[in-house]
């Protein structure tokens, strides 16, 4: 129920932005006449708009993650979460960072997740993601499409369950010592914040509602999943 109720509401946020000029700071981005957007459709736009947004999430939990897990931040830099959060986005290294054995996609989550990674979990886990991401969209360089790309609505979806299952793995992953693997929603007497499950919520249903459109608009059937979390498996590409 909760996963429909974030798909018709992510529906209505992505139907509303690819057929409207959105007000961003750069409104470029969204003017039909711009060179950058020459050639491309409203369909087209909704997928900027979605990996756009996705990152934005990302750049939001990789925040989150640095303050609630600080010995992670140090294991990169001694500068706050925001500078390095920024460093790693805007970063010239193809995200292949030497720090977490050049590791992306796949590899990058599982290794987060391994008990023997001394590294720096909090960016082995957002560079899996963001390049999982990327690959399910043909691994576009600049992530920006046009009505020339032919993306596998199929590949997208199984990025949205893979996310599911990592969300799953934080909620429920400890050490030998019974600590959590990372810190992230705070459930306590006292108060409740489940902003981390928010903010993956977004993306899950963003990417949902994409895989599911785009599965209409080019006519592929998308292979549901349905696996126990506990025991799931990432799902390839």
């Amino acid at each position: 129920m909760i996963r429909v109720f974030i798909i018709l509401f992510s529906l209505l946020a992505l139907m509303s932005c690819a057929n409207n000029t959105l007000k961003k700071k750069d409104s470029t981005q969204y003017d039909k006449s711009s060179i950058g957007q020459f050639g491309k459709s409203d369909f087209d736009r909704m997928a900027d708009y979605e990996i756009r947004e996705n990152i934005e999430s990302l750049k939001v939990l990789m925040i989150k993650f640095y303050k609630r897990n600080p010995r992670e931040l140090r294991k990169t830099a001694s500068d706050n979460a925001e500078f390095v959060t920024d460093w790693v986005f805007n970063n010239k290294l193809a995200w292949k960072f030497p720090s977490i054995n050049n590791a992306q996609g796949i590899e990058a989550i599982n290794q987060t997740f391994d008990e023997s990674f001394d590294g720096d979990r909090v960016l082995s886990l957002i560079t899996g993601i963001f390049t999982m991401i990327k690959k399910a969209h043909n691994d576009d360089e600049d992530l920006e499409f046009f009505i020339t790309d032919s993306l596998d609505p199929q590949k997208i979806y199984n990025a949205s369950r893979n996310i599911e299952i990592i969300v799953w793995k934080l909620s429920n992953k400890k050490n030998a010592a019974g600590d959590f693997i990372l810190l992230t929603n705070e459930i306590n007497a006292k108060e409740s914040n489940l902003s981390f499950e928010r903010e993956f919520g977004k993306i899950i249903g963003r990417t949902d509602y994409f895989a599911y459109a785009l599965s209409e608009k080019s006519e592929r059937t998308i292979t549901r999943v349905l696996q126990n979390l506990a025991t799931a498996l990432f799902l390839p590409f």
